[in-house]
């Protein structure tokens, strides 16, 4: 006869967890539907970020611009000891030669004395050291020793400053490669983000950027702005036939500029040279800490790392290159961090 028992009951510590695992389930779909979907950042939102990344760009560019001029300089003077090291080099063949000459020419009718064969084995300095006197040789034969000494420490010294230079070298063309990485990973992010807008955002974007343009040139008043000198005024003239053309990190003209290649370019224009970047830029000539000092030409610099310059353009307007999607352009001083004027 079959069993008729009763089937066990769930236990209560079992009821309790099932209940609370279904009311949480119960609890995250709800959650799940009423959930918002994550808004997508606005078109202000989107131009901040960008600005901001564009800044950074802007503090590597200039970063990249030193590493870069450091890098032309290293291979100039490092072209020069190389030029130096081989011409010394001839000189010490031929004073060698001369030694050589004049120790064969001796050898020949025998009278080659002890102290120039020894010479002609070892080193000529450790000659002079161990030479018992100085007439064992001619004046003239002390000379041409005394000549060798002096160019091969010459080209000890050339050859051990060109291997520093060359380790600088290396060390700058990695921080060239950094700050280039650098550079080019901010300007990829900023594109992403412009990228999340719509095509209207965009051109309303670029009309606001536009109008603030036409506004800051409507502003430069080239009539009654006294420059701060001839050739100031000549730099700022040339930077102004540049007016429209790209900002692009690294270039100096004459098709594109980033901000320290055009004010560089500008004074260039006028027959002076002044520094590549807007830090060096910064040390260049007399600092004018108040606007109301500013004279047309001028150099100004902006932020607290000095990463930007412009030329002052009269009536609180500097003329500059100012970012990466811009052109050359008027803009309000007040744009951004003033920090001091330069007069070059």
């Amino acid at each position: 006869m079959a069993s008729h028992r009763r089937p066990k009951q769930p236990s209560r510590t079992r009821v309790t967890v099932l209940t609370t695992a279904a009311a949480a389930a119960v609890a995250l779909s709800a959650n799940a539907a009423n959930a918002a979907p994550s808004e997508k950042p606005s078109k202000d939102e989107v131009k901040a970020k960008v600005d901001a990344l564009y800044e950074q760009a802007e503090q590597a560019t200039e970063k990249l611009n030193g590493a870069k001029e450091k890098q032309e300089k290293l291979q100039k003077e490092i072209s020069t000891i190389q030029d130096n090291v081989a011409r010394g080099q001839d000189d010490l063949n031929e004073l060698r030669d001369s030694i050589g000459l004049a120790a064969a020419a001796q050898y020949r009718i025998g009278t080659i004395d002890s102290s120039l064969q020894l010479f002609l084995s070892s080193n000529p300095d450790d000659y002079l050291d161990r030479a018992s006197t100085a007439d064992q040789l001619s004046s003239q034969q002390v000379e041409a020793l005394k000549k060798i000494q002096e160019k091969q420490r010459e080209l000890a010294q050339d050859r051990a400053e060109a291997s520093e230079k060359l380790k600088d070298l290396a060390s700058t063309r990695t921080e060239l490669a950094k700050q280039k990485k650098s550079v080019q990973g901010k300007l990829a992010e900023a594109q992403k983000l412009l990228n999340t807008l719509t095509a209207a955002e965009k051109a309303a974007l670029a009309a606001a950027d536009a109008r603030a343009s036409r506004s800051a040139s409507a502003r430069v008043d080239l009539g009654d702005a006294p420059a701060a000198s001839a050739r100031a005024e000549a730099a700022f003239q040339a930077a102004q036939t540049q007016l429209g053309k790209p900002y692009v990190y690294g270039a100096t003209g004459t098709a594109s500029y980033d901000c320290s290649g055009l004010t560089s370019w500008a004074y260039a224009q006028a027959g002076i040279t002044i520094p590549r970047t807007s830090q060096a830029q910064a040390n260049a000539g007399t600092r004018i800490y108040s606007m109301s000092d500013l004279k047309v030409g001028d150099l100004v610099i902006f932020y607290g790392d000095l990463h930007h310059v412009g030329l002052y353009a009269g009536n609180g307007q500097v003329l500059h290159a100012p970012r990466t999607g811009t052109v050359v352009r008027y803009e309000s001083i007040n744009n951004m961090p003033f920090q001091f004027g330069v007069r070059i």
